[in-house]
């Protein structure tokens, strides 16, 4: 999968920037190479200049690893991965047996935006399995991104030439885009283009960015990781104003 976001709106952090970066890619360079990987089986959706959703479609059903791709009321959403307890997620949000994983995220998504009780961290710890997704509220203009604890599945984060974050779970086209300004999305944690990165297995403690060097010794975008020593100065709003339109910042 492949998405982009605009800097304007989704924030990414700055650490993600390499120096040694020179011959990054323009958005639309990496979107047109990645759709041309897979000429007979990827489908997009682009937004203007604000954003670019893509997948590879799966040419198995009964890959371990589902990718899907959905979109309901101006809300998309792009999954990797399986939840166990889709079930009972499902029974909880009342849902229909249908409701894939993707589904059931942005359900989630607009159920907590709108009126939930609960801070997403809280929503995401719920999902048991191996999982990536993005979400982008193209109405609200924002972001939203989680990768599992697990470690099943592998997700990529990195900056275009323009500043534009770019996501997918494809190593390569991470590379051919953002050169060395890119880093592996840490496990565990969740990204809103508002609020920033943040840990849901440890929400009240601050994530700090590591110098990473590569195999040649080159500086590369830096690895988040949770500073167990450093809880955040307040404590997250649980109002539904605050859940996945953005929390406070840390």
């Amino acid at each position: 999968m492949l998405a982009i976001f605009h800097k304007t709106f989704s924030h990414p952090p700055e650490e993600l920037n390499s120096p040694a970066s020179k011959k990054q890619k323009l958005p639309e360079e990496t979107l047109t190479d990645f759709l041309s990987s897979n000429p007979n089986n990827t489908f997009s959706l682009t937004f203007a200049q604000a954003a670019a959703l893509a997948y590879v479609r799966p040419i198995s059903p009964f890959s371990s690893n589902q990718r899907l791709f959905c979109g309901l009321d101006d809300v998309y959403c792009l999954f990797l991965g399986n939840l166990n307890n889709l079930c009972t997620l499902r029974k909880e949000y009342g849902l229909c047996k249908t409701t894939n994983e993707a589904m059931f995220v942005i359900e989630a998504y607009r159920t907590l935006r709108d009126r939930g009780p609960y801070p997403a961290d809280q929503v995401v710890k719920q999902m048991e399995g191996s999982f990536a997704f993005v979400v982008y509220d193209s109405r609200a203009g924002t972001v939203f991104t989680a990768l599992g604890s697990d470690g099943g599945v592998k997700l990529y984060w990195g900056i275009a030439a323009d500043g534009s974050v770019v996501i997918s779970d494809d190593l390569d086209v991470i590379k051919a885009g953002c050169e060395k300004s890119f880093a592996p999305f840490p496990k565990g944690c969740i990204f809103h283009s508002d609020g920033g990165l943040m840990s849901f297995e440890h929400p009240m403690n601050k994530m700090r960015a590591f110098p990473r060097v590569d195999s040649e010794g080159i500086m590369c975008g830096a690895t988040f990781k949770v500073d167990k020593y450093t809880r955040v100065n307040s404590i997250p709003r649980v109002g539904s104003e605050a859940n996945w339109t953005g929390w406070d910042e840390h």
